[in-house]
């Protein structure tokens, strides 16, 4: 199969599965309003699909390294499709936890960016960064399309149909990716034929675990914000069409972001970009901890958007330059792992501190202190 064919194969999965999984955001305040919900039943939701879609994705990482994409990928794409389209139908706090937190997470973990990653990284070895950069920011143009067209639409159709939507799109991608995913292992260059650490090799360095607590603030981090900024912003009286488009405009600049880290990290490598992207972090938390405008919010919004998914491509270079790759696939996957495990607790402890407090203050402290800790740590695994 031509790279560049499985290059698309792997953008058009992340940008359904991205525009899909960041749906939430968006239906999140219409859902809690409607059912009189405290923000905890739904958020428990969303913090049972990253713990779930995390183990997932480290099963997927595995599997990629020794399993045909086209079975992987396409069985995950059916999985997300049953499990995020069936959402049109909840009405218990439990059916969102079933099928968004347990169906759509284990389908959403098996067709990721891991396994994905694996595949476009053995397709283009000479350039992993951008190549990975470039696929991965399929998720940031589905966050921007997906998510502002279901905006606009969200107040004639209703929720329950934006789900209905994200579950046929899903459907429909499944022809092409049976003709464009290789039946083997894909693209050009053998990784097998490289050396490298197992997973318990690389687990008695340090700089492995120094990337584990990274990665872990990072999905605090980003599972918060994409979870509750939407109704962060109308709590602050945004308009709801309005805040539904900040954070499909946080895709526009996470999709400028991934370019520049892309280009940046085959030049660099990747502790510089992910230095300057908690760097970006830490002034923003700054800046929401004392005003919380509407300027503020979204300036807020399109700056940390601009560092969401910096990390994501980063994953496979820190793996490959420092633990080889032979074993890309299952290292990779439980980075990305602890990032979604502790993405969890981000969603789910923002919900619980407002439902607590009544507003996200605290969060926002939170989040400042460990972007700051993330920021030193990243400067240490560079000076390592």
């Amino acid at each position: 199969m031509h790279p560049y064919v499985i290059f698309a194969a792997g953008f058009l999965i992340l940008f359904v599965g991205g525009g899909a999984r960041f749906a939430i955001g968006l239906t999140f305040k219409p859902m809690v309003d409607e059912f009189g919900w405290e923000r905890g039943a739904l958020g428990a939701a969303v913090g049972v699909y990253l713990v779930v879609s995390a183990v997932a994705t480290f099963v997927a990482g595995r599997l990629a390294d020794r399993t045909s994409p086209r079975i992987l990928l396409n069985s995950g794409m059916i999985v997300s499709a049953f499990g995020i389209g069936l959402m049109c139908l909840v009405g218990q706090p439990w059916h969102a936890l079933v099928l968004y937190g347990l169906a759509f997470a284990v389908g959403n973990g098996l067709a990721s960016l891991t396994p994905v990653g694996v595949m476009v990284t053995r397709a283009f070895p000479q350039r992993a960064g951008f190549a990975n950069a470039a696929v991965i920011s399929g998720t940031s143009i589905g966050q921007l399309i997906m998510i502002a067209v279901l905006a606009a639409l969200l107040a004639q159709i209703g929720w329950r149909s934006v789900f209905f939507w994200l579950g046929l799109a899903h459907l429909a991608l499944i022809p092409f990716l049976l003709f464009a995913l290789p039946k083997g292992m894909g693209g050009g260059a053998s990784a097998t034929a490289q050396g490298g650490m197992t997973v318990r090799e690389a687990a008695r360095t340090p700089r492995f675990w120094l990337l584990l607590v990274i990665y872990a603030i990072c999905g605090f981090d980003d599972f918060f914000v994409a979870t509750h900024v939407v109704a962060f912003a109308q709590d602050r009286g945004v308009d709801q069409l309005v805040a539904g488009n900040l954070l499909a405009f946080m895709g526009l600049t996470g999709l400028l972001g991934l370019l520049a880290t892309g280009l940046a990290s085959d030049r660099a490598g990747p502790a510089w970009t992910t230095a300057i992207a908690f760097a970006a972090r830490v002034a923003v938390f700054g800046l929401i901890a004392v005003d919380q405008s509407a300027l503020a919010i979204a300036i807020f919004a399109l700056v940390f958007g601009a560092t969401f998914l910096v990390t994501a491509p980063l994953t496979v270079l820190f793996v490959r330059d420092n633990f080889g790759m032979a074993h890309l696939g299952a290292l990779t996957g439980l980075i990305t792992m602890v990032h979604q495990f502790f993405g969890g607790l981000g969603a789910y402890g923002g919900a619980l501190i407002f439902d607590a407090t009544g507003t996200y203050d605290i969060a926002f402290l939170l989040m400042l202190v460990a972007s700051t800790a993330a920021l030193v740590l990243t400067m240490l695994v560079r000076r390592s």
